[in-house]
């Protein structure tokens, strides 16, 4: 009888403990009747989710997340709209968008008379003397399809300096007057890691390729302190809108890192922003002195990570290359900075526990970073890591040999890419490259079945930083018209499963937050991105008619559709 006493009183104890009869805390938060997908691969969907804090407690069924119901719980009714986890922007000029709102636009012009008309207008706003800047113009959807020239300026513009950049940010155009300012002329000779283009007769065009825009760019005034502020508030304020809950910002200074710590402070942003700092230089030997910010603000400020650059960029013919370009046999590109620069960096990296991730655009940009990483690995001994898996990125790998792809999950290295560049570029890359480098071009199915992970991103300021755009490319890998051209490797299109990942749990292990972001699970920050239709299984196209219904920063919906 005692036995059978002991046996009963077990067995209801057990009852009382399990979780469908004990008690649970109210939720502050309860998103119900969704369409949701986890990217967790234990449990990959489900219907409802509820958050304490900023984090996830639960994630399951309609009925089984009632229990998280309390009187002063919010439910949301998502009415069958799809949530995923928050997306991220893995590469993301955050200012640089904000910019691109205060200055002068000059993103989907199709003809130089149209670019110069835009650059009139805005001439006649200014006094003779000011200064016109702007960016965002890209010449490869023009007929011809050629540089515009400071000549082509001086007509709408002759008593103002000019200073336009192209879309990539690799190339800039600029007027007599600037040229005049700068004291550029016949003589003047190309930095390293630059060009001062010229015509056939010795005289510069214009034309400013990476480091040779520097020259003219001294003398634009400085940004102030309130429209550096602006620029960032305008660009985290769209940035939500869009459904981005991340966005990693390869670049900057200190004090662009002062300027986001005051607005976090004050309130005024809620975007996580994983930030790099511009190397090598100063900014590089303050964070070596000072160590990496890591987790700030509730996990939504990081800086531990430094971004170099190895060459320019495709469409402006700086991207270095193995071989000459196939239309411009003169010139093969460039690398844009030298090894006796780099490696102190890297190994400096390696031993104080720095992120670095390097732009590198052509094939041989991609190999000389990949060599100079893999000499400063064997140069310090893994011993001395202060990490031992850094999480090396590469950002673009747009032009990769396919000898070199496998050499990035062998040495660790982390290809960021960002797969509307592929669609944009589909329209000149033919033609930049020829048909057989083709293979090796915006590779994304090649280097995961290397053992790759891809982070992906958008790099606006130079495409339009539209997550839906991102995924659409690359899911589809053609133009938003629905074009695809000859050798454009349609077998390098990613399945959605895959595609989700690049802006998920991918961008999260590229900043070392995996555990924190990156799926919809119990005990994961509470971000997601809602959206207004099931982008894993509408067709293709009409991935670029979702919108954004709802944004989830921590458990907060910062932005919400009317």
């Amino acid at each position: 009888m005692k036995l059978f006493a002991a046996f009963l009183v077990a067995i209801i104890a057990a009852f009382e403990l399990s979780p469908a009869a004990a008690k649970v805390p109210a939720a502050d938060v309860v998103f119900r009747n969704g369409n949701i997908y986890t990217v967790n691969e234990r449990q990959p969907k489900a219907e409802a989710v509820a958050v304490s804090g900023d984090r996830i407690v639960f994630v399951g069924s309609n009925q089984a997340v009632q229990k998280f119901v309390g009187s002063n719980t919010r439910v949301v009714d998502l009415k069958g709209q799809t949530m995923v986890p928050g997306m991220t922007d893995a590469h993301h000029h955050l200012s640089g968008v904000g910019f691109r709102e205060m200055r002068l636009n000059l993103e989907g012009i199709t003809s130089l008379q149209e670019f110069l008309a835009k650059v009139k207008e805005r001439v006649d706003q200014k006094k003779p003397g000011e200064w016109i800047t702007g960016r965002g113009w890209i010449e490869t959807f023009w007929t011809p399809s050629v540089f515009p020239t400071r000549w082509d300026l001086d007509k709408v513009a002759p008593n103002n300096p000019v200073y336009l950049g192209r879309a990539d940010g690799h190339g800039t155009v600029v007027n007599s007057a600037a040229l005049k300012i700068a004291g550029i002329d016949r003589n003047t000779p190309s930095p390293f890691g630059g060009e001062i283009s010229k015509d056939k007769s010795g005289e510069p065009n214009g034309m400013l390729l990476d480091a040779a825009d520097d020259i003219v760019a001294r003398y634009i005034p400085p940004t102030t302190q309130a429209e550096a502020e602006q620029a960032i508030v305008l660009g985290v304020n769209r940035d939500v809108s869009l459904g981005w809950t991340q966005v990693q910002d390869p670049g900057g200074s200190w004090s662009e890192v002062g300027l986001m710590q005051k607005l976090y402070s004050e309130g005024k942003i809620k975007l996580r922003i994983y930030k790099a700092l511009s190397a090598p230089g100063t900014e590089a030997d303050q964070l070596f002195r000072d160590g990496p910010i890591i987790g700030a603000y509730d996990h939504r400020f990081t800086v531990r990570t430094l971004k170099l650059y190895a060459d320019g960029s495709l469409g402006s013919r700086s991207a270095a290359l193995l071989a000459p370009y196939s239309d411009k046999p003169d010139t093969s590109g460039f690398l844009t900075i030298k090894e006796e620069d780099l490696q102190p960096v890297l190994q400096n990296a390696l031993r104080k526990g720095i992120q670095i991730e390097t732009h590198a655009i052509g094939d041989r940009g991609n190999r000389f970073i990949l060599d100079q990483y893999e000499k400063a690995m064997k140069a310090v001994p893994q011993a001395q890591w202060k990490i031992q898996n850094p999480r090396w990125r590469v950002e673009h790998s747009q032009i990769v040999n396919p000898a070199d792809i496998p050499r990035f999950a062998k040495l660790g290295i982390i290809p960021s890419m960002q797969a509307s560049h592929a669609i944009g570029d589909l329209h000149f890359a033919p033609a930049r490259l020829g048909i057989a480098r083709l293979a090796g071009a915006y590779a994304w199915q090649s280097f995961i079945k290397a053992g790759s992970i891809i982070p992906g991103g958008s790099d606006a300021p130079v495409e339009r930083g539209e997550p839906m755009i991102e995924f659409y490319a690359a899911v589809a890998r053609k133009d938003l018209k629905g074009f695809s051209g000859e050798g454009w490797h349609p077998e390098e299109a990613l399945p959605r499963e895959q595609a989700i990942k690049m802006f998920t749990i991918w961008a999260a292990q590229a900043a070392f937050e995996e555990k924190l972001r990156g799926t919809i699970e119990t005990g994961k920050l509470a971000d997601f991105t809602i959206l207004s239709a099931d982008i894993m299984k509408i067709p293709e196209a009409e991935i670029l008619n979702t919108h954004c219904v709802m944004t989830v920063i921590g458990g907060e919906v910062v932005y919400e559709a009317k």
